[in-house]
């Protein structure tokens, strides 16, 4: 799905791997992990936050490797994600993956546009109106 550019200052977390794409995407790859604590849910939050500083930013997300989280983390989840993003486009190689994410955004309706994509240009495209 998604490939780390060469060039791109990226920023290693313990769920996923970030970077910001050409057109200012906050791109992000999530990693085979275990499921995470709300704990470091948090401190994630806050290293992003160093990252991206206090603007909102469309999110393209490769979900594929997505772990399962409890109802603790996707109530956190929903509650700081309108903080951060004007737009969130979801991949996933994996019907886990889509799943997962489907159903929490499904489950946690979100006051900014979240679309699952299957062509990495055509997610690119539909957030670029977010800009």
């Amino acid at each position: 799905m998604l490939t780390i550019p060469a060039n791109a200052k990226i920023i290693d977390l313990t769920t996923s791997t970030l970077w910001f794409d050409e057109n200012g995407i906050l791109c992000s790859i999530s990693k085979k992990a275990s499921p995470q604590t709300l704990e470091l849910a948090r401190q994630t939050l806050k290293d992003l936050r160093q990252y991206i500083g206090n603007d909102k930013v469309c999110m393209l997300i490769d979900a594929t490797h997505t772990s399962e989280t409890s109802r603790e983390i996707r109530d956190f989840a929903a509650e700081e994600l309108p903080k951060i993003a004007k737009a969130i486009a979801l991949m996933s190689r994996s019907s886990l993956g889509k799943m997962l994410a489907n159903l929490f955004f499904k489950l946690k309706a979100q006051p900014y546009p979240v679309k699952m994509f299957d062509d990495e240009q055509e997610a690119v495209r539909w957030l670029r109106q977010y800009l």
